[in-house]
């Protein structure tokens, strides 16, 4: 009788996680097709040419930051909103992206 090659620890925990999703009724993903594979990868053009212009907007913005002292926190401001919309872009991503990959 040939014995099965050790498992690393890696493997035995993603088994019992399979097993755990299927008893909680969680489908299996399926593989993409070409289709879906060439939607994604547009999503994600799209979203990283949104991401590079915000990037050069915020740094438009930071560049011409003067101070001002009924201001003095503009630059944080600035800041919080660049990463505000950072954020935004890649939230929009993943939601797109999900819905693709749900079919």
């Amino acid at each position: 009788m040939a014995e099965e090659p050790l498992k690393s620890a890696y493997e035995l925990a993603m088994e019992r996680l399979r097993a755990k999703d299927k008893e909680a009724g969680i489908e299996e993903e399926r593989p993409l097709t070409e289709a879906q594979k060439e939607e994604i990868a547009r999503l994600r053009q799209d979203a990283q040419a949104k991401l590079a212009e915000l990037e050069i907007l915020h740094r438009k913005a930071v560049a011409g930051l003067t101070y001002d002292p009924t201001k003095p926190d503009a630059a944080s401001t600035l800041e919080e909103r660049y990463r505000t919309d950072r954020a935004r872009v890649e939230s929009r991503l993943e939601s797109a992206i999900a819905k693709v990959k749900k079919g």
